[in-house]
């Protein structure tokens, strides 16, 4: 049985569909400093204008999340060009819309051992009860991830100054 339902006008479509405009959307999404520095992550909607030779000619944002997410998500849809069609001489533009997520990378991850070493002073047998122990421990840092070099003495100054 045939579809009753064909359609009369094709419309522009990116070519390689869906699954390579996700990808070029994933490829080419540069998270903007703001929203990382406020760890902002959502999805921007926005709708484009479209002619028959497959040109973007306006873009708009519908519902945005600021930070600078709003600016970059025009930025990449107005760098991509749509496949053109023929329509038996009809001229027609389109409007599309288009979600672009902005999702924050994985955090840092800082492993760590603590290995604890009693030293304790002899200097003398009859200075041994007021010398005390003193207690050192020595940090064995791996990251996972860059991590600057402010973070990490932050991480360790916090941590381990503590001496009895």
């Amino acid at each position: 049985m045939k579809d009753k339902h064909k359609k009369f006008l094709k419309l522009p479509e990116y070519p390689g569909g869906k699954e390579a405009f996700k990808k070029y959307i994933k490829e080419n999404l540069k998270y903007p400093k703001d929203a990382l520095d406020n760890k902002i992550e959502g999805v921007v909607h926005l709708s484009a204008d479209i002619n028959d030779n497959g040109e973007l000619i306006s873009a708009a944002i519908e519902k945005g999340l600021g930070y600078g997410c709003d600016k970059e998500a025009i930025r990449l849809i107005q760098n991509v060009h749509f496949g053109s069609v023929k329509n038996r001489g009809v001229r027609l533009k389109t409007k599309k819309k288009f979600r672009i997520e902005f999702k924050l990378p994985p955090q840092k991850k800082i492993n760590y051992n603590l290995t604890k070493t009693n030293d304790i002073k002899k200097e003398n047998d009859e200075k041994e009860s007021s010398a005390g122990k003193k207690y050192s421990y020595s940090v064995k840092i791996q990251t996972l991830l860059n991590v600057s070099l402010i973070d990490l003495c932050t991480f360790v100054n916090v941590q381990f100054t503590n001496v009895y």
